[in-house]
């Protein structure tokens, strides 16, 4: 284990093999075709990463899982009473393209395989963002994403109703084929063991935007994770998604982004950088990278999406 430059740092630097000894026994309960099945598109996960980074974060986090099950039930046998199974809330944050859902799925798919919790869900904050009739009402269409372009109260009630206990909690569906949410569908989250949230600002604490209760996402996470990179090596990941999605879901004819199928190499990269440039940056650079460090456990990735240093912060 190697620590960071600066002694009175709050996290703990791991470099790759440093932390992939801390996986100690712990079986490798995955295959290739799980990983198929796994990872977003144009990212490169294989089963080394898993072994080397996913398997100790799983195993940390079942640790943590354990100790939580543990104090709630050490404060029931205090109360004299039965509580409510309340969920450990993991909240996953990250700029787009980073890997973010390939990271939640990896965790969601890891964390079910151990003794006890079986029941994982994965939700994402996508369903919390306002319909497009709503943003373009409010003129902000274009900063889809940054924080004002979800319904910030809705997703706080989801949260406290399930650290409540509450049963079939809902999420709306949201579609990204047709980029806004699917009126009157809803997912269920009905008190699963764990539940991970992943969202690019869920970590964001801003006064402005607080609830009249003066509360925010973050403060319902039991454990928070970002996915980090440089920003150049995410802008690089986004156009080469943005290119790659011309002869997927771009090439549907229902989809929002249909327009762009037919564009050539050079125009598809253009129009990929111009929108990273206008808008996934400036919301990288001013509403989610900031809240970088308020997160428990950072994955640093390197240029080939791979992690190469993993930040613990010190109890």
């Amino acid at each position: 284990m190697s620590v960071g430059p600066r002694a009175t740092s709050r996290y703990l630097r791991f470099w790759r093999a440093e932390w992939a000894r801390l996986r100690a026994d712990t079986p490798l309960t995955l295959t290739e075709d799980d990983l198929t099945h796994l990872r977003g598109l144009n990212e490169r996960v294989s089963l080394d990463e898993v072994r080397d980074i996913y398997l100790p974060l799983s195993r940390l986090l079942d640790l943590h899982i354990g100790a939580s099950h543990g104090l709630h039930r050490a404060a029931a046998t205090f109360l004299g009473s039965e509580t409510a199974k309340v969920p450990y809330l993991i909240g996953l944050a990250g700029s787009v393209a980073v890997g973010k859902s390939t990271t939640a799925r990896l965790l969601r798919a890891l964390l079910a395989r151990w003794p006890g919790q079986a029941r994982v869900e994965l939700v994402t904050t996508d369903g919390f963002l306002h319909p497009t009739r709503v943003l373009e009402e409010r003129g902000i269409m274009h900063r889809k994403g940054f924080p004002e372009s979800y319904d910030r109260r809705a997703l706080i009630k989801f949260l406290a109703d399930v650290k409540a206990g509450a049963r079939k909690a809902g999420v709306p569906i949201y579609s990204h084929l047709t980029y806004d949410i699917v009126p009157g569908e809803f997912q269920t989250v009905d008190q699963p063991d764990v539940l991970i949230v992943e969202g690019l600002n869920i970590l964001h604490a801003d006064d402005r935007a607080a609830s009249p209760e003066r509360m925010f996402a973050s403060d319902f996470f039991d454990f928070t994770l970002y996915v980090d990179a440089d920003v150049a090596d995410i802008q690089r990941w986004y156009v080469e998604r943005f290119l790659a999605l011309r002869k997927t879901a771009f090439a549907d004819p229902s989809s929002y982004f249909h327009r762009y199928a037919g564009l050539s190499d050079d125009a598809a990269e253009a129009t990929a950088t111009r929108i990273w440039q206008e808008i996934n940056e400036p919301n990288l650079l001013e509403n989610i990278l900031p809240t970088r460090d308020r997160a428990h456990l950072i994955l640093e990735k390197g240029p080939d999406h791979f992690v190469r240093q993993v930040r613990l912060r010190k109890l």
